[in-house]
């Protein structure tokens, strides 16, 4: 049962708040690596294997973090990653007109929350988000369960899919 340190890429010392260093006796799960701590989120979601095994520590992971899921599931299409940690999705919907009985196609962009524990999220993925407390400013949904994209030649920016 010995502690295996984080990753320290920030100016302050990482570590888990579920486990406390000098304990003999432990809250968090033991794993090869080491101590970490890690939870199932529910709802039929499994925690992926980044997140028991990973080396990371994020406060605002659902699975190792003080973030609980709640309220909406959604999906949408990765448009963006280019921010730390945060990625810009794509829901595209249907609206009805009643003046003309006819749909016209909408859709919004929603700020989200992706852990390390999901590797390798680029453009044009298909993620599912889970609703939380607001993380920052935009950013109230987490990312729960990735799918990549099978195809990479097509371009995902302005391409409508409703799921």
């Amino acid at each position: 049962m010995e502690f295996r340190e984080a990753d320290q890429t920030e100016k302050a010392y990482q570590k888990q708040d579920g486990v406390f260093i000098g304990r003999k006796r432990v809250l968090g799960k033991k794993t090869n690596k080491g101590m970490r701590f890690y939870k199932s989120i529910g709802l039929g979601f499994k925690t992926p294997k980044g997140a028991i095994e990973g080396n990371y520590v994020d406060k605002k992971c659902p699975f190792t973090g003080n973030v609980s899921i709640r309220g909406r599931i959604l999906k949408g299409i990765v448009v963006s990653n280019k921010m730390k940690r945060t990625l810009v999705i794509r829901r595209d919907y249907l609206q009805f007109v009643s003046k003309y009985r006819r749909f016209c196609k909408r859709h919004r962009n929603v700020s989200v929350h992706c852990s390390p524990a999901f590797e390798n999220v680029r453009e044009g993925d298909i993620v599912t988000v889970g609703q939380c407390r607001p993380l920052a400013k935009t950013v109230k949904f987490n990312v729960i369960e990735h799918f990549p994209l099978a195809n990479q030649a097509m371009s995902v920016k302005k391409v409508f899919r409703v799921f």
